[in-house]
C-alpha cells in the first residue's frame, strides 16, 4: 500500500475532518512512503510517534508493511531504535549526517537511540551498494577510525543539545556501541551453528545487493556474501540487551535489514515485533550517490572537509534542491521552512534559503566557533566588508582559504614598494614585464586592484593589522606574504 501524506498541520486536518472531508485529498505530493495507513494519520499528533517524519522526506520504506502496529507502538512507550556505521574511513560523511539526523529526531521524541560502530563488520566489508569488493582495511585503521568517528558523533550530538535543542526537557543520551564488543572470542563454529542454520541460502541470495554482484564479472567472495549474517546477529543482539525494536538504513541496506528481521522472526517470534525503516540516499544534483566509495564524499571531520568547505557546500546548493535539504537536514518546523522558501523566492540572489541551510549544518557539526570561522572565510573571499575580513584571519584561516597559494615570509623594510615586494616573492617577473603587468592591472593586493609599481606599501592598505598581504596575479594566482619587522 502506498499512499502520499501531505505536510498539513493538526488544527487543518480536524477543520476539513469536521466538514467531512478527506484531509489526504487536500495534500500536495511530498514524498512517498509505502505502508502509512489512515491508523497512522490519528496518532500523528503524538510528538512520539517518528513516522510524522515522512513529512520531511527522512523515511523512505518500512518493513514489514505494518504501519499501524508500529505507530502504536511508539506511541505507546518508548522504543530503542539503532542505526549502523562500519569505520572504514576516519570519518563520516554528510550521507551519514542523515542517518545521525534521525537518530536525534528519535531521542527528541523521547525515544532511546544507538550508534552502532561496525568495528567487527568493517573487516567483512558490505556489499551494499558496492560494483567490487573492499580493498582489505587493518585492524589498526579500523581501530583509530572507530575512535574518529566516535570523537564526530559525541561532537555533533553535543552541538545538537548545546545549540540546538533549546527546551527544558532532559534529553536521553544516545548510546555509542561497537560491534566488536560481543564478536570478540566469539567461536565461528559456535555462531554459525546456533545463528546461520536459522537463515536461509534463497532468501539471502535473493538480495539485490547479491544478486548484481553475482551477475557481475568480479563476482561476490564468500566474507562479502556473509556480511548480512553478521548485521543480522547485530540486530538480534541489541534486541536481546536493549530491547531494540527498529533498525534505521540507507535505503541500500534493506535487504541486511530484512535478514535481520527474519533472524530475530524464527528465533524470537512473532511477538518480537521488530522493524526496519530506509532513509533515502543523499545524492548529487546529477543523481549520484554521495560517499567515499563514489569518491566525492562531505567528510564531517574538519581534517578532511574544513569548516569553510561544509559551509560552501551547502551554500552553493541550486535553488531546486535547498527546500528539500532545509527538510531533511535541519531541525528547523515545516512551517518555518515554507517562509524561508517565500522570502528567498522574493530574492533568490541572496540565498537566503542556501545561508539558512549552512549555517544550521554547520553549527550542529562544527558547533558555533566552526560556523563563525566559516561564515568568516566566506566573507573574506566572498563578501563585501573588504579588508576588514581579510584582517580577521589569523595565518592558519589564511592558507586554508587560500589553498595552494604561495606563502612567504619577508621583512618589512622602510620605504618597500609594491614592485619590491612582487620581486621577493616572485609572483612576477622581474624588471619590465613585471612592471607592465602591474600597469595594465594584472596584480591585486588585499582584493584592491593596484597599477602603480612604484606606490610604497601603506600599512592598513597593503600590509594588514595581522601582518598578512594576499597578493593576487590574474584570477587564481594567490600568494600570500607574512611580514616581520
Amino acid at each position: 500500500m502506498a499512499i502520499y501524506i501531505k505536510n498539513i498541520c493538526g488544527p487543518m486536518v480536524i477543520r476539513l475532518l469536521k466538514k467531512g472531508k478527506n484531509p489526504i485529498a487536500y495534500s500536495r505530493p511530498r514524498c512517498q512512503v509505502r505502508g502509512f495507513s489512515n491508523t497512522v494519520q490519528r496518532l500523528c499528533r503524538s510528538s512520539s510517534n517518528i513516522l510524522t517524519l515522512h513529512q520531511r522526506g527522512l523515511f523512505k520504506d518500512i518493513f514489514p508493511n505494518s504501519s499501524d502496529e508500529l505507530a502504536k507502538l511508539l506511541t505507546s512507550s518508548p522504543q530503542t531504535v539503532y542505526c549502523g556505521f562500519d569505520p572504514t574511513a576516519p570519518s563520516l560523511h554528510i550521507g551519514n549526517l542523515l542517518a545521525i539526523i534521525t537518530l536525534i529526531h528519535c531521542q527528541r521524541a523521547g525515544h532511546n537511540s544507538i550508534v552502532l560502530i561496525g568495528g567487527a563488520t568493517a573487516l567483512i566489508g558490505d556489499p551494499s551498494g558496492k560494483t567490487k569488493e573492499r580493498d582489505p582495511i587493518s585492524l589498526q585503521e579500523v581501530t583509530e577510525n572507530v575512535q574518529n568517528i566516535e570523537n564526530n558523533l559525541q561532537t555533533i550530538f553535543k552541538n545538537h543539545e548545546k545549540y540546538i535543542w533549546k527546551q527544558s526537557k532532559q534529553l536521553q543520551p544516545i548510546r555509542i556501541l561497537n560491534n566488536s564488543e560481543w564478536y570478540d572470542g566469539k567461536n565461528v563454529v559456535d555462531f554459525m551453528s546456533n545463528f546461520g542454520r536459522h537463515l536461509r541460502m534463497g532468501t539471502m541470495l535473493g538480495r539485490k545487493s547479491v544478486k548484481s554482484r553475482l551477475e557481475s564479472p568480479q563476482g561476490l567472495s564468500l566474507s562479502e556474501f556473509s556480511y548480512q549474517t553478521f548485521q543480522a546477529y547485530d540486530f538480534l543482539h541489541l534486541h536481546k540487551q536493549y530491547g531494540c525494536r527498529i533498525q534505521f538504513g540507507g535505503s541500500d541496506q534493506m535487504g541486511n535489514i530484512m535478514t535481520g528481521y527474519e533472524l530475530i522472526d524464527r528465533l524470537k517470534g512473532p511477538s518480537a515485533s521488530v522493524y526496519g525503516i530506509t532513509l533515502p540516499l543523499v545524492t548529487t544534483t546529477a543523481g549520484h550517490k554521495l560517499g567515499k566509495t563514489a569518491g566525492n564524499a562531505v567528510w564531517l571531520n574538519p581534517q578532511k572537509t574544513s569548516e569553510f568547505e561544509l559551509y560552501q557546500y551547502f551554500i552553493q546548493l541550486p535553488d531546486k534542491v535547498v527546500k528539500k535539504y532545509l527538510e531533511l537536514f535541519t531541525f528547523i518546523s515545516l512551517e518555518e521552512i515554507s517562509s524561508i522558501m517565500q522570502r528567498h523566492h522574493s530574492r533568490p540572489e541572496k540565498r537566503q534559503a542556501q545561508k539558512k541551510l549552512a549555517e544550521h549544518v554547520s553549527r550542529l557539526v562544527h558547533g558555533e566557533e566552526g560556523l563563525s570561522k566559516a561564515q568568516r572565510l566566506t566573507d573574506a573571499l566572498y563578501g563585501s566588508s573588504g579588508l576588514e575580513a581579510l584582517e580577521k584571519l589569523n595565518e592558519n584561516e589564511a592558507e586554508e582559504l587560500f589553498q595552494g597559494a604561495f606563502i612567504s615570509r619577508v621583512i618589512l623594510e622602510p620605504g618597500m614598494s609594491i614592485m619590491d615586494v612582487v620581486e621577493k616573492v616572485k609572483c612576477l617577473p622581474p624588471g619590465g614585464i613585471g612592471e607592465r603587468t602591474i600597469r595594465e592591472g594584472g596584480l591585486y593586493i588585499n582584493n584592491n586592484r593596484v597599477t602603480n609599481p612604484n606606490q610604497v606599501l601603506l600599512k592598513g592598505e597593503h600590509i594588514l593589522k595581522n601582518n598578512l598581504t594576499f597578493i593576487r596575479v590574474g584570477k587564481k594566482n594567490y600568494y600570500i606574504v607574512k611580514w616581520f619587522t
